[in-house]
């Protein structure tokens, strides 16, 4: 989980948070949940491997403003322990607790070196198996 407070940055024409900065927090978060699972970028090129993402799928459910407190949290929902994955977000204001957006995004393990779509390794399926929600 990772915490973000809405700059005036992040504001668009409308007055609230313009979309593309969601986006760029649910990226933030899944790489803050793969590095306390020991696979930040470096540990992940020195392996070899890396999950690319395939889809995203967001769902916008209340607007956020300038100074909002937000927590974004992540899980991993499925993984088929070979090639795919996929992780779910859910974004809440603190001031409400509201959810302001659901998130999922699809992934699959490719070779760094060829940039193909192969097994995941070992250490990823066994990184991420306590969070698979069945």
């Amino acid at each position: 989980m990772i915490d973000v407070v809405v700059g005036p940055e992040h504001i668009d024409a409308l007055g609230h948070t313009n979309n593309v900065h969601y986006l760029g927090w649910l990226q933030a978060c899944a790489w803050a949940h793969s590095a306390a699972r020991g696979f930040d970028a470096g540990n992940m090129l020195a392996l070899g491997y890396a999950m690319a993402v395939r889809e995203t799928r967001m769902t916008y459910i209340g607007a956020t403003y300038e100074g909002d407190r937000l927590r974004v949290g992540d899980w991993i929902t499925a993984s088929d322990g070979r090639l795919r994955a996929q992780r779910s977000f859910q974004i809440i204001r603190e001031s409400d607790e509201l959810t302001v957006m659901r998130a999922v995004i699809d992934y699959v393990c490719i070779n760094l070196k060829s940039g193909r779509p192969t097994r995941m390794p070992k250490a990823f399926v066994t990184a991420y198996a306590d969070d698979v929600r069945v």
